[in-house]
């Protein structure tokens, strides 16, 4: 070790410190984000009378965060997390302000905008979680991201329980009920920008870089050789199909519960509750699935994901529109086996490439979620116009087995 290097215990002191900051961030984020979800659907339903484009909203969100996946993976590897993270939010929270202008002047268009620039958010939380491990030990790195994204649990769960009360602001300044949701988001990603500007330092992943004698200044890995490495490294191939098949799943059938359960005038308080209980799922359990993700495995806390998540599908997708119970357990396994694929498969990537190339192909991996995402929201609405929800969840089985089977195969392979 050299005398500019950090000892352990030094290093132990900013790793905790920054899962702190980043975890204060998430938390905020989550109470902004979760919250336009379901009130965004609900908004467009209202101004357009579609529920074709109704999954526009999510769609134009999840492009919004696949847009700028590599552009803050990029940040990351010049300036650091804390340039890219508080870039993130601060988007983020202008895209609430054009999406609350939007809903009160019924300007569909610019709802979308909004939608998509909040999804600047959502790829500084994604980010955020690789944060949590640039400084990890190997025996703690997946439970360390698993406490980042269950920082997201207090702002998430809260968030969809906001509508009704932020609605009730909404209304007092002259607004239109749904874009409360929207307010909320303006202050606590503001907020949340803030948090890491002032207090992210140093920069986890710039120490990590000194600390292993890679120069700062030096080129990152591009996106193209990082899909290279990625490609030909089965654990980190297994982890990317992971993290984009497992999300695809959450969001298709995610984004379309409150407009299934629109059908028969459910209570928004019913519809924000069964969201609040999704975010459970997601967020809760996540240190506990860190840790076994630490102690049985990446592989297979994959699979045990992967069979929750079918499990998931055929309990909505049998649910009727008014059958809160029912949509509310369902949601609640989608939530819980995304929280496996999402932990296990980042933490198999995050360990299977070399330093250099962490930050493209965290970016990558993040385009790939979001846009995989985003088909699965534009297609899940024209879906349900035309066919169901039920059919809906049906297939959404069809990648979630697919990659049930390819866990399966690498798990094999690693005990044959």
């Amino acid at each position: 070790m050299t005398s500019n290097h950090l000892g352990a215990g030094e290093i132990a002191v900013i790793q905790k410190k920054s899962l702190r900051v980043l975890s204060g961030a998430q938390t905020l984020s989550g109470l902004g984000v979760t919250g336009t979800f379901a009130a965004g659907s609900l908004l467009v339903v209202q101004i357009t009378g579609s529920e074709a484009l109704a999954g526009f909203v999510q769609t134009s969100t999840v492009v919004g965060a696949a847009l700028l996946a590599l552009p803050l993976a990029k940040w990351t590897a010049l300036g650091g997390r804390r340039r890219a993270l508080s870039t993130g939010y601060l988007v983020g929270a202008l895209g609430a302000t054009f999406a609350l202008i939007g809903g009160i002047n019924n300007l569909f268009f610019m709802i979308l905008l909004g939608a998509a620039m909040i999804g600047g958010a959502s790829a500084a939380g994604y980010q955020a979680r690789f944060g949590a491990i640039d400084l990890a030990t190997d025996e703690n790195r997946a439970r360390d991201l698993s406490l980042v994204v269950w920082a997201s649990t207090v702002g998430s769960v809260l968030g969809p329980n906001l509508m009704e009360p932020a609605g009730a602001v909404a209304e007092k300044l002259g607004f239109p009920r749904l874009v409360g949701p929207y307010l909320v988001a303006v202050i606590t990603l503001t907020l949340a920008a803030t948090l890491i500007l002032i207090f992210l330092k140093p920069d986890p992943y710039l120490l990590a870089r000194t600390e292993a004698d890679i120069d700062v200044t030096q080129k990152a890995v591009k996106t193209r050789a990082a899909f290279k490495i990625v490609r030909t490294e089965p654990r980190a191939l297994l982890g990317l199909t992971s993290v984009v098949i497992g999300h695809i799943a959450m969001v298709t059938i995610m984004v379309m519960t409150p407009v299934h359960m629109g059908h028969v005038d459910v209570e928004l308080r019913l519809i924000g509750l069964v969201i609040s209980v999704h975010v459970l799922g997601m967020f809760a359990f996540s240190p506990l699935i860190g840790k076994l993700t630490d102690q049985i495995g990446r592989e297979k806390t994959i699979i045990l994901g992967a069979l929750i998540l079918l499990l998931a599908a055929l309990i909505s997708g049998l649910a009727y529109a008014d059958a809160v119970f029912q949509l509310g357990v369902g949601l609640f396994l989608l939530g819980l086996g995304w929280s496996m694929t999402m932990i296990a498969g980042s933490t198999l990537l995050a360990e299977s490439v070399p330093l250099e190339g962490k930050a493209a192909s965290q970016g990558l991996s993040d385009l790939l979620m979001n846009s995989g995402g985003a088909l699965g929201g534009a297609i899940a609405g024209l879906i349900i116009a035309f066919l169901s929800y039920g059919w809906l969840c049906a297939l959404v089985t069809l990648p979630v087995a697919f990659l049930l089977f390819k866990a399966v195969g690498r798990l094999r392979l690693l005990n044959a």
